[in-house]
Formats: C-alpha cells, structure tokens, sequence
C-alpha cells in the first residue's frame, strides 16, 4: 500500500511510503529533499521492519535547532498512517 505524507519544518518535501498492510512492515520508502545520503540510509535500516518498530526508534530526533527532523517526520507519517488505517 502506497502513502503519502508532507513533512512540516524539514528540508524533505515528501515522503512516500510502500507498506505491507497485512503485516503492518515497511517495504520501501523515497523522501523527496532533505539529505540524499542519510535518507537513503534510513531507507536501508527501517525496510523490513514493523510500522510500530519504526515510530518507536525515530520519534523525538531533532535536527540543529528545531523541535523535529526528517526521521522524526517519517514516524509522524507512520503515526498518522496507523490512524488512517
């Protein structure tokens, strides 16, 4: 299942998502924006793993002097996804 969410307060303008809606896992994930090479590196650790797992490691990461980050949007997407679900 293909999602789509728009970052707020981050260099990345969006981030789509591929989940598994049966076993909740993360299959692929494209951040437009943002850094290219740790995102890219984010995509290669959370693929595989729970939407669950995901929001509980990424959640709260700050970026400089801001109160969020591009991880810290992407478990905002997954929170938001489960609530959409």
């Amino acid at each position: 299942m293909e999602y789509r969410f728009n970052p707020q307060g981050v260099c990345s303008r969006e981030i789509l998502f591929d989940i598994d809606p049966k076993t909740n896992v993360i299959e692929n994930l494209v951040v437009t924006g943002g850094c290219n090479g740790n995102l890219k590196g984010i995509n290669s650790l959370i693929r595989g793993m729970k939407v669950e797992d995901v929001i509980v490691k990424l959640s709260g990461i700050t970026c400089l002097n801001k109160n969020t980050s591009c991880p810290d949007q992407i478990a905002r997407a997954l929170i938001k996804y489960l609530e959409e679900r």
